[in-house]
Formats: structure tokens, C-alpha cells, sequence
């Protein structure tokens, strides 16, 4: 893939690494100095920013926007692994052993991310310890997500997997509530079912089926713009019984 042009001038503004969690614990003036050595792109929704497979290597980091991380089956069904938002990165597998990308990456919002060269990125783990620990945490969590998942799919049955993907959205969107053991949480925005389906190996229809299902059991609510969870202790109860099982 080609390196993206440059932002016009004018843009500086909004070119800031500091929401980026790799580079938290930086100083200002080293992080403005990674900056200054970045290439930034607004990509378009749809708009693919890395293909699977090709030899490119820079490492991206989102702004402002959200892209979703994804691969193809031989007969064109979507398989979603991840969506990555403001603060988070891709494509630093590539840069850390040499490889093709493991998978795509496409803009499913209008999405300004900054990229920097393999050779830049890895002279920065060498240089800055705190961003090399930085990265190890977050290779750790994507391990520990994957092992999840892969469990899911070796356990649970459709249905189940659609409930246990509906409980870590609304992880995902409510941390804190989550912590404190309320037993509602909403997801916002209202989740896509072909989104869903991609992330757990099912079919929009199945997606739809369920969410039916728990509706009518007072478990799930479709609000104005979110997916209410009325029953967490609930959902959360179907779900280990069936990984018991």
C-alpha cells in the first residue's frame, strides 16, 4: 500500500499523539518530536487504510474516529476481530516481525490516524522504555481477548456467543458501571447486526433472532439511540451456564 500524503497546512491543530495510550507516560516534547516524524491522513468511512497480506509495515495510530480490524473468508464473509477508536494503534505486528498483514483495516467513521515507518517506530521501543511497556500491556490484553473469543467459539452455540458479545459491548461502554455491579447498561450506538454477526461467526438473521428473543424476555431495550440491557446478572447467568455445560 502506498504511504498516504501529508496533511495540508493548516491541520497542526489536530495532529496530537496526546489521547495515544502508547504514549502516555511521554513528556510532551518527546511525544511532539514523535509527532513531527508522522504522516497523517483523514480516511473516508469505508475507506480501507491497510489491506491484509501486503508488505507494508507502518504502525497507525487513531485520533479521532473509529476503523475495524477484519479478514475474508474464500467466500466473502466478514470476520470482525476488533474496532480500534481514539487512542488506540494497529499494524504493529508488521513492524515488529517483517511479516505481510495479518488482516485488513478499514475506516468505518471519518477517521484521522497518524502513521510512522516501521524503522521509526522500532527506534522509538529502543529508545523510550515506557512506550515499549506500553505496547507489551496492550499485546498482552489482545492475547488475553483472543483466547476469550476463541473460547466462545469452541463453547458456545450461536445464540450464546451473540449474548456474551452483547455483555462485553456494554462492558466496553460502561467500565465503570460494570466495576460498581449495576445490573443495566445501555450500548451506545445501537449495535449493527451484521457487525455483531462478524464478531461471533453467525448470521445477521441469528443476530436478529436473538435480540428478538431477549427482548420479549425484558433482558434487552431498544432505546431512541442505544441497546439497553435490562437484566446484566441475567444475560451474564445464561452465559456461564452454557460454558459450564
Amino acid at each position: 500500500m502506498s504511504q498516504p500524503p501529508a496533511s495540508p497546512p493548516g491541520k497542526a491543530s489536530a495532529q496530537s499523539l496526546a489521547q495515544v495510550g502508547l504514549f502516555a507516560a511521554l513528556p510532551p516534547a518527546q511525544r511532539q518530536a514523535i509527532e513531527r516524524r508522522c504522516r497523517w491522513r483523514t480516511y473516508k468511512e469505508d475507506e480501507q487504510i491497510i489491506d491484509r497480506e501486503t508488505d507494508t509495515q507502518d504502525v497507525f495510530f487513531v485520533v479521532s474516529g473509529k476503523a475495524r480490524v477484519v479478514n475474508y473468508s474464500p467466500a466473502g464473509r466478514e470476520v470482525s476481530f476488533d474496532e480500534i477508536g481514539p487512542g488506540g494503534c494497529f499494524g504493529e505486528l508488521a513492524s515488529i516481525d517483517g511479516q505481510p498483514r495479518s488482516a485488513a483495516v478499514v475506516a468505518i467513521r471519518p477517521t484521522l490516524a497518524a502513521s510512522l515507518p516501521a524503522t521509526a517506530f522500532r527506534e522509538i521501543l529502543d529508545s523510550h522504555l515506557t512506550v515499549t511497556q506500553a505496547l507489551l500491556r496492550r499485546l498482552a490484553e489482545v492475547v488475553r481477548e483472543s483466547t476469550d473469543r476463541i473460547m466462545d467459539l469452541s463453547t458456545l452455540g450461536a445464540h450464546n456467543r451473540v449474548y456474551a458479545e452483547l455483555l462485553r459491548e456494554a462492558r466496553d461502554s460502561n467500565p465503570k458501571a460494570f466495576e460498581r455491579g449495576t445490573n443495566q447498561a445501555s450500548i451506545r450506538p445501537i449495535p449493527v447486526h451484521s457487525d455483531i454477526a462478524a464478531r461471533v461467526s453467525t448470521t445477521r438473521e441469528t443476530v436478529a433472532r436473538v435480540l428478538g428473543e431477549l427482548a420479549r424476555k425484558g433482558i434487552v431495550e431498544r432505546d431512541s439511540d442505544a441497546l439497553v440491557l435490562r437484566d446484566v446478572a441475567r444475560l451474564a447467568k445464561m452465559v456461564k451456564e452454557f460454558r459450564a455445560d
